[in-house]
C-alpha cells in the first residue's frame, strides 16, 4: 500500500531537484544600502530591488550626447528652483570630497570593528582611510567621492577595473543628541570578513551596479563582460535638474526663440511636463473632511519619473530618460514576501513607490509634489499641517480622532498612518501607504501595527478592541488573501481569485495576487489568467509574466503569447523567456517575430547585467531551455566562479550535471558549496535528492533532514523529507515531520496531501478524513 508515495518520490527525483533561478532574477534589485544576508543569497533584484572610466565621470556631453547641459545652465532663469535644489539630498547625492562636502571626522579618527582598526585622516588636502582590503590586510585608500549626506554619509573607494565600492564604516551625521556624530558599521552585530559579498570590497557593495544610476545624472554603467571591468560615465556627478526633467538643450533652444514662436511648443523643449498638479482644483468635502479633485486632470505624470529611483526595481536596459515608459526599462518588485509584510507594509528597503500605489492618496490623485517640494525635497509644511492641505484639522487633528494629547507624538498623523522602520542602522524611513492601523491583522497574519509599535506593553487584542469600539468592525483586508497565498493555505486560490477580480483594490495588490495564482493553478484560475493576459493592466501583466515559469508547459503559450504584444518590453521579454524551447512553428509569423524581438530584449538585459551572478544564471537557464547545454554550463561555471556563495548558481550547475548523467560532478560541487554558501538548506535539499537517486538513503535522509529543519526550510523541504522517511518504512516519523510542517505552514496543500495519503496507507481513516477536509 506504500506504492503511491514511493512513485511520488521517484517523480521528485526525476524532475523535482532543479532549483532554477526565478525569472525575477533578471531584476537584480537596486538598493542604495547594503543588502541583507538573505538578499545576498538569492537570485532576485528585487524582488533583486542597483557601479567610471576608472572613476572619472564625463562632463556634460562627453558621452556623445550633447543634449545634457548641466544644472548651472538652469540657474539663470530658474533661480528659486535652483536655490531650493542646492544642498538638497539630490544635490548632495554624490560629490567630490572637499571641506564643504565631507561631514565625517577625518582628524585621524579611528574605528574598531571586530579587531580591525580603520583610520580616517587627511593629507595635503586629500581624504584617506586605512582599512582592511580584499585580502584582509590594512591598506591606505584615497576617498574618491562622498555618498549621501543625512542621516549618514558613506564614502566611495576606487578599486581596479573601474569599480567604486562603498565603505561599510559610515559617518552618522545626526546630532550628538540623537546619537550621531560618530563612525559606525552598517553590520555591527556580525563580522563581515573579506571574501564575503557584504564586505566593502564585495559585489554587494559595488557602486557601479548597486547605486550609481540613482545618484548621478544620465549615467551609463558601461560594463565590459570580456574584461569584467566598468567604464561608467555620467553627465553630472549628482542628481541634477535633467535627472527629472530630461536633457535641457532643446529647452535652451526654445527659450532662445522670439517670444511669439514659443507658444508652438507646449512642452517648452522638454519631452515631459509636470503641470497636472498645478492644474488640479481641489475642494474640501465638509461632511467627510477630505478634499477631492473637482476637474478632469492628470495629476500623476511625475510618479513614474520618481519611481525610476524611488522604487525597488531592477534596471533592465541602459539609457532611460524621464519621459520613457517605466516598464520599458525597469522591473519593479511587487508586494513580495521578504520585501513587504503580507498586508503591504514595508519590510525590506522598498523606496516608497510600491507603498504609495497601495494608498487612498494615490487613488484620489495625490502625487509626490503635493507633499514634497520637488526641488528642495522638503515637506511643504511642518507636522500635521502638511496633511491639513487635504484633511480637515477640525475633524482629524483632534483627540476624538487620534486618542492622544495635542502636540504629543501620538497626535502626529505620521505616527499612526506612516510608521517608520530603521534601515542602515540610523535611517528611519516612513511607510507611504498611509494606512489605518490594523492590530487585528497582527494576530492573524503577523503584520506589524503602529499601536503596539508605541504601546509595547499592550497586546494586539487590546488595541484592536479600542479601535473597533470607536470605528466599528474592521473591513476585510487584501493582506488576508496575500497571506493565504504566501502560506499555501487550502483556500489560497479562491481568496486570490476574489482579490484579482476586485477592481476596487489597488493595482499593485491585484498584480501581486496575479503573480501568486500560478502556484495554485486550476481550470478556473487559468481562465482568469488568460483574461488578464488579454487585458490592458500593465502591472497585472507584469505579475503574470514573472510567474509564468510556474505554469505547466502546455498552458504557458496561451498566457504568454498575448504578453508578447505588450508595449512594455520588460513584460514581453519575461513572457518570451518563459516560452523558450517550445516549438513555435505552429504559430503565425507575427507571433514568431514578436517572440524573437522579446527574447532578444531578454538576452540584452541579461548581458547588460552580466556583472551579477543572477543574470548569468538567468541567461544559462535560457540557453538550457533552448538546448544549448555547453553554453549553459559555461555561464553557470562563470557564475559559480565569481560568486561561489550564490546558491542558485550552484544548484543549477549541479542539476545540469545530473541531467548529463554526471552525478559524481554534481555531488562534488554541492559538497564543496556547503562550505561557501550562507543558506545551506537548498544545497542540503538538492544533495539529499542526489543521494536518493544513488540509493544512499542513510546519507540522503541526513541531508534532507538538515534542510527540513533549517531556519529557511520551505514546505517542499519538509514534504520531501517526510516522503523519503515513509519510503524507508518510517511512516510514524514521516507523519511527525508533516505535522510539524503543518504547524509551521498552516494549510499547505502538499503537506496536507501527504498526511492524507500516509494515514490512508496506515489504515488511519479518521485522521486521513480530518486532513482531507482541510484540503477542501
Amino acid at each position: 500500500m506504500r506504492t503511491p508515495i514511493i512513485l511520488l518520490l521517484a517523480a521528485l527525483l526525476v524532475g523535482g531537484c532543479s532549483e532554477t533561478v526565478d525569472e525575477k532574477g533578471a531584476e537584480t534589485t537596486k538598493s542604495s544600502s547594503p543588502p541583507l544576508r538573505a538578499q545576498a543569497d538569492r537570485a532576485s533584484a528585487m524582488d533583486a530591488v542597483v557601479a567610471v572610466k576608472g572613476h572619472s565621470g564625463k562632463a556634460p556631453g562627453a558621452d556623445g550626447n550633447t543634449d545634457y547641459v548641466g544644472a548651472e545652465a538652469c540657474a539663470g532663469c530658474h533661480q528659486q528652483a535652483f536655490a531650493d535644489w542646492q544642498k538638497s539630498h539630490h544635490d548632495l547625492a554624490m560629490k567630490a570630497p572637499t571641506a564643504e562636502t565631507v561631514v565625517g571626522n577625518f582628524d585621524n579618527a579611528k574605528f574598531d570593528y571586530f579587531g580591525t582598526e580603520s583610520t580616517f585622516y587627511q593629507r595635503d588636502g586629500q581624504y584617506f582611510v586605512q582599512t582592511d582590503n580584499a585580502e584582509g590586510e590594512l591598506q591606505e585608500f584615497p576617498v574618491a567621492y562622498t555618498f549621501g549626506i543625512y542621516p549618514l554619509q558613506q564614502y566611495l573607494i576606487e578599486l581596479p577595473g573601474g569599480r567604486l565600492q562603498a565603505l561599510s564604516v559610515s559617518w552618522d551625521s545626526r546630532s550628538k543628541e540623537e546619537g550621531g556624530q560618530r563612525w559606525f558599521h552598517l553590520y555591527p552585530d556580525e563580522e563581515i570578513k573579506p571574501g564575503d559579498p557584504l564586505h566593502w570590497t564585495g559585489i554587494n557593495q559595488n557602486w557601479n551596479f548597486q547605486c550609481a544610476d540613482c545618484h548621478s545624472t544620465n549615467l551609463h554603467k558601461n560594463y565590459d563582460p570580456a574584461s569584467q571591468t566598468f567604464s561608467t560615465e555620467w553627465s553630472e556627478i549628482n542628481v541634477g535638474c535633467e535627472s527629472c526633467h530630461g536633457p535641457g538643450q532643446k529647452h535652451l533652444d526654445w527659450a532662445a526663440q522670439p517670444e511669439d514662436q514659443r507658444a508652438a511648443d507646449a512642452n517648452q523643449g522638454f519631452a515631459i511636463r509636470f503641470d497636472g498638479r498645478r492644474q488640479a482644483r481641489w475642494a474640501m468635502d465638509g461632511k467627510t473632511g477630505i478634499a477631492h479633485i473637482q476637474n478632469e486632470v492628470q495629476t500623476q505624470q511625475e510618479i513614474p519619473v520618481c519611481a525610476q529611483c524611488h522604487s525597488r526595481r531592477g534596471t533592465q536596459h541602459p539609457g532611460v530618460r524621464p519621459d520613457d515608459d517605466y516598464l520599458d526599462f525597469f522591473h519593479p518588485a511587487l508586494l513580495s514576501d521578504g520585501l513587504y509584510h503580507a498586508d503591504g507594509q514595508i519590510n525590506d528597503e522598498v523606496y516608497v513607490w510600491g507603498s504609495f500605489l497601495q494608498s487612498k492618496m494615490h487613488t484620489a490623485g495625490v502625487t509626490c509634489s503635493n507633499c514634497h517640494n520637488p526641488h528642495s525635497l522638503e515637506l511643504r509644511a511642518q507636522g500635521n499641517d502638511v496633511c491639513a492641505q487635504c484633511h480637515l484639522p477640525t475633524k482629524f487633528d483632534t483627540a476624538e480622532h487620534h486618542f492622544h494629547p495635542a502636540d504629543s507624538e501620538g497626535a502626529q498623523c505620521v505616527s499612526c498612518h506612516m510608521p517608520d522602520k530603521v534601515y542602515m542602522q540610523v535611517d528611519a524611513r516612513r511607510d507611504h501607504s498611509f494606512r489605518v492601523p490594523r492590530p487585528d491583522l497582527s494576530d492573524t497574519i503577523g503584520s506589524p501595527n503602529a499601536c503596539i509599535g508605541c504601546h509595547t506593553d499592550q497586546s494586539n487584542a487590546w488595541a484592536a478592541a479600542i479601535l473597533e469600539k470607536k470605528f466599528g468592525e474592521p473591513d476585510p483586508h487584501y493582506g488576508e488573501a496575500l497571506y493565504a497565498g504566501r502560506m499555501g493555505a487550502a483556500d489560497a486560490e479562491s481568496q486570490l481569485l476574489k482579490l484579482v477580480m476586485d477592481d476596487k483594490q489597488p493595482e499593485i495588490v491585484r498584480a501581486t495576487a496575479v503573480s501568486m495564482l500560478p502556484r495554485y493553478l486550476s481550470q478556473t484560475s487559468a481562465q482568469v489568467l488568460q483574461v488578464i493576459a488579454q487585458g490592458d493592466d500593465a502591472l497585472q501583466h507584469l505579475g503574470l509574466a514573472q510567474s509564468l515559469d510556474q505554469v505547466p508547459q502546455q498552458v504557458r503559450p496561451a498566457l504568454a503569447i498575448p504578453l508578447l504584444y505588450e508595449d512594455e518590453r520588460v513584460t514581453a521579454s519575461l513572457a518570451a523567456s518563459a516560452m523558450a524551447g517550445a516549438p513555435l512553428s505552429q504559430y503565425p509569423e507575427e507571433v514568431r517575430k514578436r517572440y524573437a524581438k522579446a527574447l532578444s530584449d531578454y538576452v540584452t538585459t541579461a548581458e547588460f547585467n552580466s556583472d551579477r551572478p543572477e543574470s548569468l544564471v538567468n541567461l544559462a537557464s535560457l540557453r538550457g531551455r533552448e538546448g544549448n547545454l555547453p553554453e549553459a554550463e559555461r555561464l553557470l561555471k562563470q557564475a559559480v566562479e565569481r560568486a561561489p556563495y550564490f546558491t542558485p548558481g550552484v544548484i543549477n550547475l549541479a542539476d545540469l550535471y545530473r541531467a548529463s548523467a554526471r552525478e559524481a560532478d554534481s555531488e562534488a560541487l554541492l559538497r564543496d558549496a556547503l562550505s561557501n554558501t550562507f543558506d545551506k538548506a537548498p544545497i542540503q535539499h538538492t544533495l539529499g535528492l542526489g543521494l536518493v537517486r544513488q540509493k544512499r538513503m542513510t546519507e540522503a535522509l541526513e541531508m534532507l533532514r538538515a534542510s527540513a529543519h533549517s531556519n529557511s526550510a520551505t514546505p517542499r523541504y519538509i514534504y520531501v523529507y517526510a516522503i523519503a522517511l515513509n519510503s524507508q518504512g518510517k511512516p510514524d516519523q514521516a507523519i511527525d515531520e508533516l505535522e510539524r510542517g503543518l504547524t509551521q505552514f498552516p494549510g499547505d496543500r502538499q503537506i496536507l496531501s501527504a498526511l492524507v495519503s500516509i494515514h490512508r496507507e496506515q489504515g488511519n481513516a479518521a485522521l486521513a478524513q480530518k486532513y482531507q477536509q482541510q484540503l477542501q
